[in-house]
């Protein structure tokens, strides 16, 4: 079973993003359905997301 994870910047845990490593992406609200993301484009999101940090 994946381990979804929510970004610690989720203030109300009911509506946000997770992820889920070599899986992919999900809304919380409707957590059946994800998007499959690879590993080379998850480590240039979060490069991109680094950078302009």
């Amino acid at each position: 079973m994946a381990e979804w994870r929510k970004s610690t910047y989720s203030a109300n845990a009911s509506e946000c993003v997770e992820v889920a490593i070599g899986i992919g992406l999900r809304d919380s609200k409707a957590p059946v359905a994800h998007v499959e993301v690879g590993s080379a484009a998850w480590a240039s999101f979060l490069g991109t997301v680094k950078r302009s940090a």
